[in-house]
C-alpha cells in the first residue's frame, strides 16, 4: 500500500507532467528548442518567428495589404517552379537558420539539395540553412523585414532577399556579394533579373500595378532566355 507521502509525491509528478507549456509571446527570449516546442503546442497559430532569439507573433493579414501580393508572388514563383526542374517553392515554411534564428519568410525559392542546393529538408519536414531566394511582404512588418530580418538573412548567406514594400509601393530585390546586399539594377526594359536563377525575371511596375498578365509575360521571356535553358540543363546535371 502506498503510503501519504508517496501518494502526494505521486500527485505531484503526474502534476508537473501534464502541466501546460506556457504560450508564444511578443518578445518572449527563448531558445530555438523551447520556441519549437511551445509554437507545436499552439496548433491555431499561424505565424510566430524567432529572430536573433527573440519571438515575433504576426498580425491579421489584410486581403489588399498582403493577402493579394502574397497571391501574385506565389502566381509569378509558381511559374517559374513549373518551367524549372530541380527548384522547390515553399510559402510560410518554417526556415532553421541557426540557434536563435527560426524565420517563417513567406516565400522561399530553393535549389533542390540534390542538385547542388545549399539547404536541406530535414527529418521532421523543417527547411534547414539559408534558401538560395527569400521573399517577405512587407506590410505592417517593415521594420523588421528591412533591419533585423536582413541583417538575420545576409549572415545565413540567403543569396537573394526581395521585399514588397507594399505602403510604400515599391519593391527591393538584393543580392549577396562581398557579405553585402546590393539592389539588381533594372534592365532596358525596366525588368530585375535574378543572379542566382536564371530567367527568373520580373517586372516590378507591373506588380505594383497589379498586371499580372504582364508580370507572366516577362516572367515568360526569361524562361525563353538562352540563360535559362543552360541553369535548366545544370540542374539536371
Amino acid at each position: 500500500m502506498a503510503t501519504a507521502s508517496s501518494t502526494t509525491a505521486s500527485h505531484r509528478q503526474t502534476g508537473a507532467s501534464v502541466r501546460p507549456l506556457p504560450p508564444l509571446e511578443n518578445g518572449d527570449r527563448l531558445t530555438r528548442a523551447e520556441f519549437e516546442r511551445r509554437y507545436e503546442a499552439m496548433p491555431e497559430l499561424k505565424k510566430a518567428e524567432l529572430i536573433e532569439g527573440v519571438v515575433y507573433m504576426g498580425s491579421p493579414v489584410r486581403a489588399r495589404k498582403h493577402g493579394g501580393p502574397h497571391a501574385a508572388i506565389i502566381t509569378w514563383l509558381g511559374s517559374f517552379w513549373a518551367a524549372t526542374p530541380g527548384v522547390m517553392v515553399f510559402d510560410n515554411a518554417t526556415v532553421r537558420l541557426d540557434l536563435d534564428n527560426e524565420p517563417q519568410p513567406d516565400v522561399a525559392l530553393l535549389i533542390d539539395p540534390a542538385r547542388g542546393g545549399q539547404a536541406r529538408i530535414s527529418d521532421d519536414d523543417y527547411i534547414e540553412g539559408a534558401p538560395e531566394l527569400v521573399i517577405e511582404i512587407a506590410s505592417s512588418s517593415v521594420s523588421l523585414d528591412l533591419n533585423a530580418k536582413l541583417n538575420v538573412y545576409r549572415r545565413s548567406n540567403v543569396r537573394e532577399y526581395l521585399t514588397w514594400r507594399v505602403l510604400d509601393g515599391a519593391i527591393d530585390w538584393r543580392v549577396l556579394q562581398d557579405d553585402r546586399y546590393e539592389l539588381i539594377s533594372a534592365d532596358e526594359q525596366g525588368r530585375l533579373r535574378s543572379a542566382v536563377f536564371p530567367g527568373l525575371w520580373l517586372d516590378p511596375s507591373a506588380l505594383l500595378r497589379g498586371d499580372l498578365n504582364a508580370v507572366l509575360a516577362a516572367l515568360g521571356a526569361g524562361l525563353a532566355s538562352p540563360e535559362h535553358a543552360a541553369f535548366v540543363d545544370r540542374l539536371r546535371g
